[in-house]
């Protein structure tokens, strides 16, 4: 599945209507369906009860497992409906045009979370069975103004370094070297250079998407009320430490020549294309890029050719990243019978059918107390070693995330500078939160 981040430009207007069409003017704001909830065995019948379920085109099969044993189980029926893409665009404009559907797969987000509105429109689930047996990490996501929104189904994806072991060991290098800070895996990425024929990173401008990872990596020591500075408009992004970083990618990466020569145009699957043979030593990808390798090639062929570790600006540790995939969101119809029958599938799937569903789909557990399946390659298996300490990118952290990666795309054309990638950020952040409404803004 790709990446893709929030096209946050292109849905000041969807959030605009989804702030006053997509809400109920009977139903008042959410918590007052907490008073009609009936508790229920997740196993429950549910004859006759019929649910909806919106998915991303690309994510339409995620689901199919969880629905297939809750109808033979309960006797409801669940119908998935694909919304076209972009998902993360078209979602809001349909609710804003008075559609909804009982249950959405939606990223549980602080940045992106807020776009369908969840105090008017969805169903809180604070206090729901399952919330106290998800990870530390799991808990902090779905939460908007402390109250939960999101079920939590599979676990954010992470942002860290995957490595060709054969090109490694041609530059001498071992894990007693993998870095501990950014600095690190620049002069890493330099032993690559110097020692190899292979590039030391592969950047794939083609795609942009995947151009925001070295920025955001080195933000990962701006501290907690930093974040909140910034989402109060106290902070800016064309602070000097954001402005810093982008210029570092720049001018110690990529004018540096540690990116592959054709770094403008690299495309997503090249990456993966250019590691495997080879070509380049290193990538900084978030989970999609596991789930392409896996998609090729088998566990043994993975583990004998590619490894991963985590790193950030100042330690060796990953960043996770929330995708659409890794929440579910339950919405206020004002039918009772539904809107409980959905709490039971959200109970279903994160209970008794979970050890089912992640063995399925062939992914790590949230829940800690539920393993998590054999077979999978070493490298997600590191993942999941590093995700309970991980800290969060930027879309976990801003009440916006801006497209930065469409602005440094500009900058690797030559259409912007350091500065003025950062003055682009600051400002779409700022117009999308004064169209959402948010204080300070």
């Amino acid at each position: 599945m790709n990446r893709r981040v929030l096209p946050a430009l292109a849905l000041i207007c969807a959030a605009g209507l989804a702030a006053t069409a997509c809400s109920d003017p009977t139903a008042g704001e959410s918590g007052s369906d907490d008073a009609k909830r009936t508790a229920a065995d997740p196993t429950a019948r549910l004859d006759g009860v019929k649910l909806t379920m919106w998915t991303a085109q690309n994510t339409v099969a995620a689901p199919k497992q969880v629905i297939d044993a809750f109808e033979k189980t309960t006797g409801a029926k669940v119908e998935t409906q694909a919304i076209p893409d972009l998902y993360e665009q078209n979602v809001p404009t349909k609710l804003a045009s008075g559609d909804r559907p009982d249950l959405m797969f939606w990223q549980p987000s602080i940045s992106t979370l807020p776009f369908v509105q969840p105090r008017q429109n969805l169903l809180t689930l604070d206090g729901e069975p399952w919330v106290s047996k998800l990870g530390d990490t799991e808990k902090s996501l779905g939460v908007i103004d402390g109250k939960r929104y999101a079920a939590i189904v599979t676990s954010p994806a992470m942002l860290g370094v995957y490595y060709n072991k054969d090109v490694f060991k041609r530059a001498g290098l071992s894990e007693k070297d993998f870095p501990k800070s950014y600095d690190e895996l620049l002069a890493l990425g330099r032993k690559v250079a110097d020692k190899t024929d292979a590039a030391a990173f592969y950047e794939a401008g083609g795609d942009k998407w995947p151009l925001q990872w070295q920025m955001q990596l080195q933000l990962t020591d701006l501290d907690r009320q930093w974040w909140a500075d910034l989402n109060a408009n106290k902070k800016k992004w064309t602070d000097p430490v954001v402005v810093g970083a982008i210029k570092k990618y720049k001018e110690k990466l990529l004018d540096a020549g540690l990116a592959q020569k054709n770094y403008r145009t690299g495309t997503f699957t090249g990456q993966a294309d250019a590691l495997w043979k080879g070509e380049a030593g290193m990538v900084l990808n978030v989970t999609s890029f596991q789930s392409q390798l896996q998609a090729k090639h088998s566990t043994a062929e993975i583990d004998k050719k590619i490894g991963w570790f985590p790193v950030a600006n100042s330690s060796a540790t990953g960043l996770y990243s929330p995708d659409q995939t890794n929440g579910v969101v339950a919405f206020r119809t004002g039918d009772d019978k539904r809107q409980n029958a959905a709490r039971q599938f959200l109970a279903f799937w994160l209970g008794p059918d979970y050890p089912d569903y992640i063995k399925a789909m062939k992914i790590p557990s949230v829940q800690p107390s539920v393993p998590t399946p054999g077979g999978l390659p070493d490298t997600s298996k590191a993942q999941v070693a590093a995700l309970p300490k991980a800290v969060g990118v930027f879309q976990a952290k801003a009440i916006v995330a801006p497209d930065t990666h469409l602005y440094l795309a500009d900058m690797i054309f030559g259409k912007k500078s350091p500065q003025q990638v950062a003055q682009a950020i600051q400002d779409q952040f700022a117009q999308v939160a004064k169209a959402q409404g948010a204080p300070g803004f």
